[in-house]
């Protein structure tokens, strides 16, 4: 008699937590990967940012040392940096998981107003600077809709 009364308490108290246990494990499990995903969407802006900000050093270095007298003494073979050769410069260098269509480089030669940097920009001594941005769409809608606009840049004096 005893026995039998132990089991009839034993599972007539399960029959009521059957469901329970799956409920909290969809909202654990929900909860679980929208963390897991917004740390790789993360950690892909993170890569993508340091990718912007290597190119941005890159290419300016790159310009820097193609200036308008590299021909001349024939350290450069492409010839003198130009827009469209440092931003061929940048699209070789990307990286897998960034897509090159989105990345954007804009070069410019601004000149530190003297006569001789305003005239020939891409001369000895004058400042370039590169900077290479792109619009990064996030995997997961939850941790931010839309794209963001990452863009890094760099600056540095013409060698020759």
């Amino acid at each position: 008699m005893i026995r039998e009364s132990k089991r009839k308490y034993a599972s007539n108290s399960r029959v009521g937590e059957k469901g329970s246990v799956m409920v909290e494990f969809a909202f654990s499990v929900v909860l679980l990967l929208v963390m897991v995903f917004g740390v790789i969407d993360f950690g892909r802006a993170m890569y993508t940012y340091h990718f912007l900000s290597n190119a941005a050093r890159e290419a300016t270095r790159w310009a820097s040392v193609n200036g308008a007298t590299c021909g001349s003494d024939g350290s450069c073979t492409t010839g003198p940096a130009s827009a469209g050769n440092v931003s061929t410069y940048v699209q070789r260098i990307v990286p897998p998981g960034v897509d090159p269509t989105k990345v954007i480089t804009t070069p410019t030669w601004p000149g530190n107003g003297t006569a001789t940097c305003n005239k020939f920009p891409n001369d000895p001594g004058c400042p370039v600077q590169v900077e290479v941005s792109y619009n990064f769409n996030f995997l997961v809608p939850i941790v931010h809709n839309g794209s963001i606009t990452l863009s890094s840049n760099s600056e540095a004096i013409i060698s020759h």
